[in-house]
């Protein structure tokens, strides 16, 4: 991304708002916690990777102009915080990692004027952004060995540079791949409802210059079928220690279609999005969406009024369908339940 998806911008948060694109490319700025919750809740930002990046910048905007002249008031107006923007939205880990990250490091400077507290929790969030950078460059150097020349792959929703710091997760590979001078093609589904591929992962593939094809989400099977797809990459909000991964509503199905046509199913995601204290998937929250967001998402009914709703956000794709899951520290296997816990610990 040349420009940033999200920055500290002076006092204030400055990121892509990106409900408007593709149609347009427009930066707002948050100036209080209460929207950097907002633009959380509403998709403004969105990813897993970027949700805790705009955590832990906010986190920092709600306690940058405390009054608190004690560590005792400061800390609990800064849990205060960390505690409302926990509210915003329950699937992706990376967002609680980030605000633990951020109340560890006020816990471990005690000793600092509450002025120069406030320093160091910004350079400790502004830290996270570096190092997701870094992650994200890393996961698309060891996904760029699962990619062959002529490749085309199969990805939904968005997992690029508008989901993270700067490179993306699953984009990540296919951008290496592209960069180390691989000829590859992409098939992206839309990604009802909200059609985060379609808006999105196509804008972004069509800036870099890799071919992108847009498909509709049940078009996935018989683009399988017709033989043309040698991989599918996908990113993920939430991964249980023994591989299940949370990822955008969908993935599941395009994942048991992986198993029928026998092609690989690669999750890509940084170790930050490891959720190692739930031994499976079926202890992950799935946020529940409005109803609007089905019935008429943008701005055009197209669903008879009453009619019931359900719409999940996230579904959860069992580990035995995954065939690896790439990270900045590796490529992990099965079992997963042994070699996640050696990425982590590495």
């Amino acid at each position: 991304m040349a420009i940033p998806t999200i920055e500290w911008a002076d006092g204030r948060i400055r990121l892509i708002d990106q409900t408007l694109l593709p149609n347009e490319f427009k930066q707002i700025y948050c100036d209080n916690v209460e929207s950097v919750w907002e633009a959380i809740k509403s998709l403004r930002v969105r990813g897993a990777p970027a949700i805790g990046i705009a955590a832990a910048l906010g986190a920092v905007l709600g306690i940058w102009k405390s009054e608190a002249t004690n560590y005792d008031d400061f800390v609990s107006e800064l849990k205060r915080v960390a505690d409302y923007l926990a509210t915003s939205r329950p699937t992706a880990v990376n967002l609680f990692w980030a605000l633990e990250r951020i109340k560890q490091t006020a816990a471990k400077q005690k000793h600092l004027e509450i002025s120069e507290l406030k320093k160091t929790l910004l350079d400790e969030a502004l830290q996270i952004v570096e190092e997701d950078k870094s992650m994200c460059r890393a996961i698309g150097q060891h996904g760029l060995e699962l990619v062959h020349n002529g490749d085309t792959i199969l990805t939904h929703c968005n997992a690029g540079g508008l989901a993270t710091s700067d490179y993306g997760t699953a984009l990540a590979v296919m951008f290496a791949a592209h960069e180390a001078g691989k000829n590859i093609s992409v098939y992206a589904d839309e990604t009802r409802p909200l059609l985060q591929g379609a808006r999105l992962t196509t804008w972004e593939l069509m800036q870099a210059g890799i071919d992108v094809t847009l498909i509709c989400d049940n078009m996935a099977a018989q683009v399988m079928k017709e033989g043309k797809i040698q991989s599918i990459v996908v990113g993920a909000d939430r991964i249980a220690a023994n591989g299940d991964t949370a990822n955008k509503i969908g993935t599941y199905g395009v994942a048991v279609l992986a198993k029928e046509h026998e092609i690989p199913f690669y999750v890509a995601a940084p170790t930050s999005t490891l959720d190692l204290s739930l031994e499976t998937g079926d202890g992950i929250p799935i946020e529940q969406r409005a109803a609007e967001e089905v019935t008429e998402g943008f701005g055009k009914r197209i669903a008879p009024q009453g009619v019931k709703v359900y719409s999940p956000a996230f579904d959860v794709t069992p580990a035995r369908l995954i065939t690896a899951i790439i990270t900045e520290k590796g490529i992990a296997r099965p079992p997963y339940e042994i070699r996640l816990k050696e990425l982590v610990a590495s």
